[in-house]
């Protein structure tokens, strides 16, 4: 079993009287029905329907003081914060960043978790995917004690991030830009990132448009690639057709942002795509359920 720390996380705290039915309101994933220990993984939206920021969400027990807390990329923290509380208005909540004091311990590569987990701090499962294990929220300077405790390697962020690329699983601001994409785009359809059974949240008239009328053409997907690594944020091209750009990198997998009806004209008429001159070729990853370059229809 593999830990790593995650240095471009943060911790964003919720809570208040008003904090369940307030959070439900807005993020695309359902809030009502979660329970402490539980995760979801969610965004919010702009009203256009593109990702703002997208968050793991979990609850803490009211043992431990209960609230809300949402494990988010560092750097789109201050956006958050500052959604929350332009959203709040006259509702009993408060937002506030615990990055200063928490942070974010990926646990991976162990199978089923333990029935049992110690207490190192908020533990919960990542709801995106199985393999990619657990996370943890804990002061920073507790990352070797938790890892221990769990019976974990304690390694540098950059496995974790390897982890993350040979999975498939995008991540904002490095395989789609905030502010740019939709949820189906991020691929949080397949993700569990998105509720189609819950009422009304911002941005959900155009999420809800998309998934019913299968207009999603493009999708951040897996790639392979061989020889030297694609540049992150390089054109990916077929002869002189524009097709997509080039997200993360690492050890002959990567991730890019694809238009796949292109890909798929391409590859019919046996063109090579390439990311910055480097050859690469889409793979289809075991979670995915849309239709795939190739393929006749979405598997069911």
């Amino acid at each position: 079993m593999k830990s790593a720390l995650l240095p471009d996380r943060g911790v964003v705290k919720v809570a208040g009287d008003d904090a369940r039915k307030f959070l439900h309101g807005l993020v695309t994933a359902d809030v009502l029905n979660l329970n402490p220990g539980e995760a979801r993984f969610c965004a919010l939206l702009t009203p256009q329907g593109k990702i703002i920021v997208d968050f793991l969400l979990t609850e803490a027990p009211a043992a431990n003081g209960g609230g809300f807390f949402l494990d988010v990329e560092r750097v789109q923290i201050a956006a958050l914060v500052a959604k929350l509380n332009l959203y709040k208005l006259r509702a009993k909540v408060i937002a506030e960043d615990l990055s200063d004091v928490l942070g974010v311990l990926a646990v991976w590569n162990g199978g089923s978790p333990p029935a049992s987990l110690p207490a190192i701090g908020l533990c919960y499962e990542d709801p995106r995917l199985p393999a990619l294990g657990l996370r943890v929220m804990l002061p920073p300077h507790r990352a070797a004690a938790a890892a221990s405790a769990l019976g974990a390697e304690l390694v540098d962020a950059t496995a974790y991030e390897a982890h993350r690329i040979m999975l498939g699983i995008p991540r904002g601001g490095l395989d789609y830009g905030y502010g740019d994409a939709f949820p189906h785009e991020a691929d949080m359809d397949q993700l569990g990132g998105v509720d189609f059974q819950k009422g009304c949240y911002v941005g959900q008239e155009v999420v809800s448009r998309m998934e019913h009328r299968g207009t999603a053409r493009t999708r951040a997907v897996p790639v392979r690639y061989e020889g030297g690594t694609p540049e992150h944020g390089a054109p990916i091209v077929a002869g002189d057709r524009a097709l997509g750009t080039m997200g993360s990198a690492a050890g002959g997998r990567g991730i890019a942002l694809l238009r796949l009806d292109r890909v798929a004209d391409a590859l019919s008429g046996g063109e090579a795509l390439t990311a910055g001159g480097v050859p690469i070729r889409p793979i289809k990853p075991e979670w995915a359920r849309f239709a795939f370059p190739g393929e006749s229809k979405a598997v069911e």
